[in-house]
């Protein structure tokens, strides 16, 4: 049975089902899988290449221990059966040109990414719960850069004994996921706006989740609190999932051959993304390169051309906000792996963040590094530029985070020459973010005198083949539920007026 360790070795050693209910460790740092299980080729080979489900079981089972066959299959086929998912294939491959593909991850209830793991999420949660036998209320807090928030809220409503409570960076995310968060309903969901960026809202979200008397003082009111960010390996492990996903579509449109090894291009801010890809390539998954794509906010992308992590910088509200991020959380898991599980090196680099706002790697591990993952971004205009491009050449529409992994990976296949068969995570739908996109195809002058839904009905009309995702329609019509702005430092204050 797979145990659970901090990165910062201070907190003993965990079930995955207390690894779950927990979330973060409660003195700082993250869990992390002990030993990474291994499949060998021909496991791998031999996964289900044309059902979602049975593929997730086999790739999950490993690291979820603690809890048996029945459960796992019941969770998953409760998360991604029935009409959670507007597409058969939960997550298909759209080819470009036979060497790159776009893996869809926005068919589910959210139109984004994180629905492949808050769907399942939930029921992982709540069994960890039922085995732990507590007693108490689970808050589930979550700090949101905009897709998050509403994945989470749609997974995690009306569950018996949780509430939900989700902070999002005011005027932060589009209009049409601030929609999708404050137009939720179910009787155990809460919402705010921040007054400050997402960084602010991690922040004080970390800061909640380490504080020990806090902790208690819930606990003598009969809660205990839980997380659905990426922090919570719950929320991770269904993400490794994916990438298999890919690889055996792949073999079975006979793409690739068994064994060969293919590329992955991922947008991410928290690392999150990217990191589950990381792991699927310890399993035994043949990946040659995990290509990190940032936007404007490019601390990861400077990370790995220097190995210095710096978030002394200037930060920048792009047309892709859930990349909008300057401390990238589950940079920690990555490297506590670089470092040999060496929690000291940890504690020093995150103390230093946390004092310099930055800290630098060795030679040694930037050269390990190096080995897996590489990296670029895209600024505001080569954004726009990508999906214009994507959409004049084949028709298909991006998203604006989409777009900035076909740039990234536009650059690093004229820089390398590599001509390796490679998917992008396609991690939201383009008509979450309709006035980008549009506005990039067309111009900016076919946006004006037009809300938001407007536009978004006018790419409707200009996507054809690619129609309005069913989470939003008729979301302008749905009143809204959730008022609630504070400011950063108010955080604890207004989860404690909805707890009282």
């Amino acid at each position: 049975m797979t145990a659970y360790i901090s990165t910062r070795n201070n907190y003993p050693a965990v079930s995955a089902a207390a690894a779950i209910k927990t979330g973060m460790v409660p003195l700082g740092g993250l869990f992390v899988p002990e030993k990474i299980p291994r499949l060998d080729s021909e496991q791998i080979f031999a996964l289900p290449g044309h059902d979602y489900i049975p593929l997730a079981q086999q790739i999950i089972a490993p690291f979820l221990g603690d809890f048996t066959a029945d459960e796992l299959g019941s969770s998953l086929a409760e998360a991604y059966g029935g009409n959670s998912f507007s597409h058969p294939l939960i997550a298909p491959l759209h080819s470009i040109d036979g060497g790159l593909y776009f893996l869809e991850l926005w068919h589910g209830p959210t139109a984004a990414f994180k629905d492949l793991a808050l769907q399942l999420m939930p029921h992982l949660l709540v069994r960890s719960a039922a085995k732990m036998s507590t007693g108490k209320e689970i808050i589930i807090l979550v700090a949101t850069s905009g897709d998050t928030g509403k994945a989470a809220l749609e997974g995690f409503k009306n569950v018996p004994g949780v509430r939900i409570v989700v902070f999002y960076p005011y005027r932060g995310v589009s209009r049409v996921q601030e929609l999708q968060m404050t137009t939720t309903d179910g009787d155990n969901t809460y919402v705010a706006a921040v007054r400050g960026n997402f960084d602010d809202c991690q922040n004080a979200v970390k800061e909640i989740f380490a504080d020990q008397g806090f902790g208690r003082a819930l606990a003598g009111d009969g809660f205990e609190l839980s997380s659905a960010n990426s922090i919570n390996w719950g929320r991770l492990v269904p993400q490794i999932v994916y990438y298999f996903w890919a690889y055996v579509s792949l073999l079975h449109k006979k793409a690739i051959m068994p064994g060969e090894k293919i590329n992955f291009v991922v947008p991410t801010g928290n690392f999150g993304n990217i990191l589950a890809g990381w792991y699927a390539g310890k399993m035994g998954l043949p990946i040659r390169k995990l290509i990190c794509a940032s936007n404007k906010n490019k601390v990861l992308t400077d990370f790995f051309q220097t190995g210095i992590y710096n978030r002394n910088r200037e930060f920048w509200q792009t047309q892709s906000p859930s990349m909008d991020i300057l401390i990238s959380s589950n940079l920690e898991r990555f490297l506590f792996e670089m470092t040999g599980h060496d929690a000291a090196k940890i504690v020093d680099w995150m103390g230093d963040l946390q004092a310099k706002g930055l800290f630098q790697v060795g030679q040694t591990i930037r050269e390990l590094m190096e080995e897996t993952i590489t990296s670029g971004f895209a600024d505001e205009e080569e954004t726009r530029g990508a999906i214009r491009e994507m959409f004049g050449s084949h028709r298909y529409l991006l998203d604006t985070h989409t777009a900035v992994g076909y740039k990234v990976y536009q650059d690093y296949r004229r820089k390398s020459g590599d001509e390796t068969v490679t998917v992008i995570n396609a991690t939201a739908s383009p008509y979450k973010f309709a006035g980008s996109v549009l506005g990039a195809i067309c111009g900016r002058e076919q946006l004006q005198g037009k809300d938001e839904f407007a536009v978004l009905h006018e790419l409707e009309k200009l996507g054809g083949a690619m129609p309005l995702h069913p989470g939003l329609k008729g979301l302008q019509q749905k009143p809204v539920r959730h008022q609630a702005v504070c400011d950063k430092t108010a955080i604890r204050r207004q989860l404690m007026q909805w707890l009282a």
